[in-house]
């Protein structure tokens, strides 16, 4: 047994299908394939799928990945990607398919580019002078409250036009690591600075490992 690691973007408006849809969408694309992946025993089979660290509705990623198995003994990735494209919805691509190396538990961090209006400087320049920025982070066990200031001490922007951008990077871990969704630095910005959330475009770029490596 073999598990495929399957690389995509979402990007555009399929940042707007939720992990459950997404999840719909790719049993429907590997069943539609015939692709040699492996279904789950007993009375109710299904293929085995799972998904790195997913993203929050309305986030754009240039690295999301899902897991399937096969009993084949080798694939050819090219055959894959052919097979998987053509049936996937507007704004995902798929980037490559390879047999999986690192294990999900090893994922740290996540880098993302955002860019929000050039009028929310004033809500950078707040959080940058603040001492602390505590935000309310949901959990399986209730509530939480973190201070973003711990993992994000300053954040440097460039005008862009318009638009400012900066580049973030931020824990990602998974099971009971800590995961610092890029959403709760937004509604910070937006709270203390009135920055319009709304407008923000928040887009990964890289998950990286434990030994600061791309996860591949």
């Amino acid at each position: 047994m073999t598990t495929i690691r399957i690389f995509f973007e979402k990007c555009g408006e399929s940042a707007y299908i939720s992990l459950l849809d997404l999840q719909r969408v790719f049993h429907r694309v590997l069943k539609r394939s015939g692709l040699p992946v492996w279904y789950t025993m007993g009375f109710n089979p299904h293929i085995y799928l799972s998904f790195s660290c997913p993203l929050s509705l309305g986030q754009e990623s240039l690295c999301e990945s899902c897991e399937v198995k096969t009993e084949a003994e080798s694939i050819d990735p090219a055959v894959w990607v052919a097979a998987l494209q053509p049936l996937m919805p507007r704004g995902i691509v798929i980037t490559k398919v390879a047999p999986a190396v690192e294990k999900v538990g090893e994922i740290e961090t996540a880098a993302y580019d955002v860019t929000m209006p050039a009028d929310a400087a004033d809500a950078l320049a707040f959080y940058n002078a603040a001492e602390h920025a505590e935000v309310t982070k949901k959990t399986k066990r209730g509530t939480k409250t973190l201070d973003i200031k711990a993992y994000l001490p300053r954040i440097d922007y460039e005008p862009a036009g318009e638009e400012l951008r900066f580049t973030v990077t931020l824990p990602c871990g998974s099971g009971e690591a800590l995961n610092l969704n890029p959403a709760l630095l937004m509604d910070f910005l937006h709270e203390n600075g009135g920055a319009p959330a709304w407008q923000c475009r928040v887009l990964r770029t890289h998950l990286y490992t434990k030994s600061g490596v791309d996860f591949a």
